[in-house]
């Protein structure tokens, strides 16, 4: 293949398609290098189970993927691809059988808070309100903001641990563990500095366009973005290892879609000695035990609001939740773990034989943990769905290391990139004023590693495309 291109993206997860389609848009000559069979990094949908069902084997629900300014604004529609729409964006049970959901309308789910409506409104309310102003700032690099007054006022909400957030806003224990379910998806301690600012993303994302998720799969999102690309002129090559970027033809940028570990085991590559110590004490994050189930019915939560939501987050006392947040870090896990769960049939039959169901669930656990936490899950749903485990047709595991083994990008079953702390969450991978640009000119890294970090939005790629537009094609911005 000796064949010249102005840029070659290495990797087929949702960053590295957006990085790919943002410089085919321009009208450059791309293609896209996957080491895989089948594209898509941790966005695929597979027969996990039992024949007929079909599961996403990574991300499940997609909430940034219709949030997203880059993604919201591509024609996927044209190529078949089709959101559906729950009436429940996401819902928290509790042991006594009834459940919160978060609605779209904002009034209606601050109404049932009781007491607490009004501090509800008034922490999400300014958010809705200004998330066009400072929604695309909140998925980028950090710099100057356009709007910095409505910046700041976010800022101000985002920067105390989720913990100093609800105890400052809510007065009711349900109220605060109806936070933590979107604010545990940071994985990380729930007393962390900057972990309240993703349960205030999430949710105003919920409130702003619901939670979403692709019709018949969360591979088809992938195949939407991929056909969209190849009608621009892209090209795509699988089953393709890079280990010497020599290997690759001649282009004047390449684009990884790679963290850190795996970049700096690339030959070929100009990096001082600074640039890869710096890169080698980036941290991963907390892993995750994934399961997949193969259902009978669909799973019989107690409370209809759990069975109006595609996503359920489960975790029955806030002291709960915090301490599973918490143990991870110190390589321990609990008998009572937040659990995260999607559930697609309800919605979206398509998914599953007539008049059976599929399910998916992960807990967050030490990285790199090969430990089976099958019945920990299950007797946390069962807690919420009396009868839940009598559903079972099938089922299929994946601890954090096999989640590695199916994407090389999941470093110990981190599904986010590396560790969103304080310390990477906008420095990320190192602190510099471009953290897509590396020492070799030629080479970008465009990986949930970077900036905004984990989450199927494409962000990352499309301002590290951004870069490489600015470093090599001036003319075409």
């Amino acid at each position: 293949m000796s064949q010249k291109y102005d840029a070659i993206v290495i990797g087929s997860g949702s960053n590295g398609i957006a990085a790919a389609i943002r410089l085919q848009q321009k009208g450059l000559k791309t293609a896209i290098f996957e080491q895989a069979a089948t594209p898509g990094g941790a966005t695929r949908t597979q027969e996990l189970t039992l024949p007929g069902f079909k599961h996403d084997v990574g991300s499940a629900i997609l909430p940034l993927g219709l949030a997203s300014p880059f993604f919201r604004n591509l024609p996927l529609k044209d190529f078949g691809l089709e959101w559906i729409y729950p009436e429940i964006a996401y819902a928290h049970p509790f042991e006594d059988g009834t459940a919160y959901g978060c609605y779209k309308d904002i009034e209606t789910t601050a109404a049932q808070l009781g007491e607490d409506r009004q501090a509800y409104l008034d922490l999400f309310s300014p958010l809705l309100e200004n998330w066009d102003k400072i929604g695309g700032e909140l998925l980028g690099p950090l710099g100057i903001p356009e709007h910095p007054l409505e910046f700041m006022k976010f800022g101000l909400k985002a920067l105390p641990s989720a913990q100093m957030l609800v105890n400052h806003y809510f007065k009711n224990e349900r109220s605060k563990i109806f936070f933590y379910g979107s604010a545990a998806h940071s994985t990380l301690p729930l007393t962390n500095i900057a972990s309240a600012s993703f349960g205030l993303v999430l949710t105003t994302s919920a409130h702003k366009f619901n939670w979403p998720f692709p019709k018949g799969g969360a591979g088809n999102f992938t195949k939407a973005l991929l056909d969209y690309y190849k009608s621009l002129g892209g090209e795509l090559f699988m089953n393709t290892w890079v280990e010497d970027i020599r290997d690759l033809p001649n282009a004047y940028a390449y684009m990884f879609d790679l963290t850190p570990k795996q970049l700096l085991k690339v030959r070929g590559l100009n990096f001082n000695s600074l640039y890869r110590r710096r890169m080698e004490a980036f941290n991963y994050g907390a892993g995750v035990f994934k399961m997949d189930w193969a259902l009978s019915e669909p799973i019989p939560f107690a409370s209809e609001k759990c069975r109006k939501a595609a996503t359920i987050h489960i975790g029955f006392t806030k002291k709960e939740i915090e301490n599973s947040e918490k143990e991870i870090h110190q390589k321990n896990i609990t008998s009572t773990p937040y659990v995260l769960v999607a559930q697609h049939t309800p919605f979206d039959p398509s998914r599953a034989p007539t008049g059976k169901h599929t399910a998916w669930a992960y807990i967050h656990v030490p990285n790199g943990s090969t430990a089976d936490f099958t019945e920990v899950i299950e007797n946390q749903i069962e807690r919420a769905a009396p009868g839940f485990k009598e559903t079972i047709l099938g089922r299929s595991t994946m601890n954090a290391v096999d989640l590695q083994h199916f994407d090389p990008n999941l470093i110990g079953g981190d599904i986010n990139g590396g560790k969103q702390d304080i310390t990477q969450l906008f420095t990320r991978p190192i602190a510099k004023l471009s953290p897509y640009a590396t020492p070799d000119p030629r080479v970008y890294i465009c990986s949930s590693s970077t900036p905004p970090g984990g989450g199927v939005h494409g962000m990352c790629g499309y301002h590290a495309a951004q870069k490489a537009l600015k470093d090599h094609f001036q003319e075409l911005l």
